[in-house]
């Protein structure tokens, strides 16, 4: 029972405030600012959206082209056209319960390719480990560059760069603190969930051993240069967007990736997120709305139809073995 409900609060309660989010934003905007939005739909150049999608696509290859140098390197040949689906498959699940899609990608290998679910599982974990360490290089990086308007920005909302600074070390501490009970610690609970991880590791530690770690480092930056790049070319399906500068883009790019955990698959904190950001460089509230909208729909629209597409393919493909 307990189970069940916990369940269903995962999916609810993102799902929720992803709706609560969607009230907020349009209820705070004029019947004409609402008009301008729709206007915006209708005469945006859907070429560049297209663009944006094929674009994505070349992630989605990327990311099981990868894939398969940590599986390899745990001595299992997997055929591409299954991983492939499998990361499709969990994109799709991640709209329903966040980060829940990684669960589905592990059991998905492990039933078509008999990869155990807790190897597999473990080079999931690699992978994500790799994209956040690339995530968060481009957020140093613009930080730096972008400085002064983001610290103008909080100053204008009260928030002093004591008061970041303060949770920065708060968080900084806990994680090595965690780290040092995990290392050193001799409790009971430990060492059983070391054990209960032993394939988990095993799965995070093959990107440091693998043979070709250095392509699979290649697919992992090209995998983020098509996030870049495909959100890049949407702003050329807006006039009012079409003139902003790459500065601007990476920052609109890191926001949006942040607002895409926060609900299912970003509903409702994408759009919002896009619009604050753009609205600190001068971009007026209805185009942001209506970029961020045109943005999210069309990359969720392509992750609905290539993951429903891959889970009705995955049974049909591997039918013969």
């Amino acid at each position: 029972m307990k189970k069940s409900i916990r369940k269903w609060l995962t999916i609810l309660i993102p799902l929720f405030l992803g709706i609560a989010i969607i009230w907020y934003q349009f209820s705070s905007l004029t019947p004409s600012e609402i008009d301008k939005i729709k206007n915006s739909f209708q005469k945006a150049n859907y070429f560049y959206i297209l663009l944006s999608l094929v674009i994505a696509c070349g992630a989605y290859w990327s990311r099981a082209y990868r894939w398969k140098y940590a599986l390899n390197h745990l001595g299992y040949q997997t055929h591409f056209y299954n991983n492939f689906c499998t990361v499709s498959v969990s994109y799709l699940v991640n709209l329903t319960v966040p980060r829940s899609g990684e669960i589905s990608r592990a059991a998905l290998i492990r039933k078509y390719e008999n990869v155990p679910f807790d190897k597999a599982f473990g080079t999931i974990v690699a992978e994500r480990f790799v994209d956040l360490m690339i995530f968060f290089l481009f957020v140093f990086i613009s930080f730096i560059l972008q400085f002064d308007t983001l610290y103008q920005f909080l100053v204008d909302k009260n928030v002093s760069l004591k008061t970041i600074l303060l949770f920065i070390g708060i968080g900084f501490l806990l994680f090595v603190l965690f780290l040092l009970i995990w290392i050193y610690a001799e409790w009971n609970i430990i060492k059983k969930l070391k054990q209960k991880l032993a394939g988990l590791t095993e799965g995070m530690a093959s990107i440091f051993r693998m043979k070709n770690k250095w392509n699979y480092l290649f697919h992992s930056f090209f995998i983020w240069f098509c996030y870049l790049l495909m959100f890049y070319v949407t702003i050329f399906a807006m006039p009012e967007t079409a003139n902003m500068g790459f500065d601007i883009v990476v920052m609109g790019f890191i926001f949006g990736s942040l607002a895409v955990g926060f609900t299912n698959g970003g509903l409702g904190a994408y759009p919002l997120s896009i619009a604050l950001i753009l609205s600190l460089y001068g971009i007026s509230n209805d185009v942001g709305t209506a970029f961020g909208w045109l943005v999210w729909t069309s990359q969720t629209l392509l992750t609905i139809v290539l993951g429903l597409a891959s889970y009705l393919f995955l049974p049909i493909a591997n039918k013969n073995k």
